[in-house]
């Protein structure tokens, strides 16, 4: 089955050239070669041109935030896609940039060898701006390819205030692009004609990253610009590290996820969301894996009526159905907003009513009120919150209801909820390896009345946005051992007397 034609995008209006060397795919989402409708497509072509396929993949230095927990990630799924395409009917040339502007004029280069070019469509953080400047200075047709979810982001064209508008959406829209997924391996029994190398003077000034970089040790980390005070995550990157959680989580925590998911002394969660990030692992592969082991087909699905509820729609355990409104309805609700407002980060973007409650009390008085930098080194009155600060520093994620509590504070002891949301997109980009993607952007955003309703009592500082406290999360959930893993015993102390 070809790529859809909803997920393909062109972006200029130059002709194949079928006189180029190869087609190229410049990898930059979807890291991956499994489930990648951007790979199929690159293939597709080069098996219509009878050309070879180059698959590049490129690591700057000077993106927003760059350190050593995020290289280290990328590096690593480098590692993964090299081990991927040795033996594929694929040339796969990595680069890693030595220092800021090094890699000026690369993309050019290799695309004046190509027939054209095929790239991922994704609609956050530095991406779409990069896209925008080097496509005009390309002389080959440049494709880009939504392979990001379930649902292809141009079938909805409005933004949803809600998910459970979104939800009715999904319930109408989804089955019928549920018929059409991409192909778990696209280079499977492929063959194409093999690119004899790249120029040499390709080569010589941008040489291809060497096995010893992408083992990403601290050495190699160490000789590049970038922020070296923010250390390595405490999970692995690339293709077989997510495929190894995504076994895992089915194996021994699926079960046990609809009770224990918001229970942060639990580790139930799935922990995808750095590896969907990065594209490391494919939302349809998630997907693929849960209708194995669920009773469901998608012409059950098709008779379904649109109801917008979160559960008995699929037709699937309690459990899986839970799980799919997270992989689905809120991560995807994210995509919506961000590939059709290009102010998602903005504050201008929150909901009118949001706006009008915060503005209300943006001079209410604010006791305790801290600074970003007390922030960022948990140095507040409040252990608990400090607990969840310490672990995001410290392993590069935060549990899912904590990070939910973390930025509520963070609200309640800024100067103003500007301020808030300056300093939750600052530390959450800075530290947490599932940053930067629009799935997080919604969960900052929701601290502020994103997809949410108005809320009462009204409050001060918050108005009607929804309340969270730390008092209220102990007596809700068992906090002590997430406090002792990530807090001190007087933390303990000072939340429980």
């Amino acid at each position: 089955m070809n790529v859809p034609e909803i997920r393909i995008r062109q972006l200029n209006h130059i002709p194949l050239k079928g006189d180029g060397d190869y087609v190229l795919y410049w990898m930059i989402a979807n890291r991956r070669t499994r489930f990648n409708y951007s790979l199929q497509r690159a293939v597709e072509l080069s098996k219509e041109l009878n050309k070879p396929l180059l698959v590049f993949e490129a690591l700057r230095c000077g993106y927003g935030w760059a350190s050593d927990r995020l290289h280290r990630f990328v590096l690593q799924g480098m590692a993964a896609n090299q081990k991927s395409l040795k033996n594929s009917a694929a040339t796969y040339y990595c680069y890693v940039e030595p220092k800021p502007g090094h890699a000026a004029g690369l993309l050019e280069a290799l695309a004046a060898k190509s027939c054209a070019i095929v790239t991922d469509d994704f609609p956050c953080f530095f991406i779409p701006r990069m896209l925008q400047q080097v496509v005009p200075r390309l002389p080959v047709t440049v494709e880009v390819v939504d392979s990001n979810g379930l649902l292809p982001m141009r079938a909805a064209a409005q933004v949803y205030p809600t998910a459970y508008a979104f939800r009715r959406f999904l319930h109408k829209e989804l089955p019928t692009h549920l018929q059409q997924t991409p192909q778990s391996n696209p280079l499977a029994r492929v063959k194409l004609p093999k690119l004899k190398g790249l120029p040499s003077e390709i080569r010589a000034r941008w040489p291809m990253a060497s096995e010893k970089t992408l083992l990403a040790t601290p050495e190699v980390l160490a000789k590049l610009p970038i922020d070296h005070q923010v250390g390595p995550s405490v999970f692995q990157g690339g293709m077989d590290a997510a495929k190894s959680r995504l076994k895992q989580f089915l194996d021994k925590r699926f079960d046990r996820y609809l009770d224990e998911r918001n229970l942060p002394e639990e580790d139930v969660t799935s922990g995808f969301s750095p590896y969907l990030h990065f594209g490391h692992i494919s939302a349809h592969e998630i997907f693929d894996r849960i209708i194995n082991r669920e009773p469901w087909s998608v012409e059950k699905v098709l008779d379904q009526k649109a109801t917008g509820k979160r559960a008995g729609w699929w037709g699937m355990s309690e459990t899986a159905e839970g799980f799919l409104d997270q992989l689905i309805t809120w991560r995807e609700l994210g995509y919506n907003m961000c590939w059709q407002r290009s102010d998602y980060d903005q504050y201008e973007s929150l909901p009118e009513w949001a706006k009008t409650t915060l503005a209300a009390h943006a001079r209410d008085p604010r006791e305790p009120c801290y600074t970003r930098s007390e922030f960022e080194q948990a140095n507040t009155h409040d252990e608990l919150w400090n607990a969840a600060q310490t672990q995001l520093v410290t392993e590069g994620r935060l549990h899912n209801y904590m990070r939910m509590l973390w930025g509520k504070k963070i609200l309640h002891w800024s100067d103003s909820p500007q301020a808030a949301l300056e300093t939750m997109i600052h530390l959450n980009n800075k530290y947490a390896v599932d940053g930067r993607n629009p799935n997080s952007y919604s969960g900052i955003f929701w601290c502020l009345g994103r997809y949410d309703r108005a809320w009462g009592p009204e409050r001060p500082i918050f108005g009607k946005i929804r309340y969270m406290s730390s008092k209220n999360t102990a007596r809700k959930f068992s906090v002590k051992g997430y406090l002792e893993g990530f807090g001190t015993e007087k933390q303990q102390k000072a939340l429980f007397d």
